[in-house]
C-alpha cells in the first residue's frame, strides 16, 4: 500500500479535506481552506506539494 497523507494549507498550515498518496499527481488544483477560507493554486507530483503564484491583475490603459 502507498503512503498517505493530509495536503497542509500552505497560508494557515491546518490540514485540509483531503489526502493525497504517493502516486498522485495534480496540475493547477484549487486547494480550499476551510478554516482560512482561502483558496490556493497547487501542484503535487510525488508527495511534493508546490504554490503557484498568480500574478496580481493589471489596471488597463487606455
Amino acid at each position: 500500500m502507498c503512503g498517505e497523507q493530509w495536503i497542509m494549507c500552505p497560508i494557515c498550515g491546518n490540514k485540509t479535506r483531503l489526502k493525497i498518496r504517493e502516486d498522485t499527481e495534480l496540475i493547477n488544483f484549487p486547494l480550499y481552506c476551510p478554516k482560512c477560507k482561502q483558496e490556493t493554486l497547487i501542484c503535487i507530483k510525488q508527495l511534493h506539494i508546490s504554490v503557484i503564484k498568480e500574478p496580481d491583475a493589471k489596471t488597463q490603459s487606455r
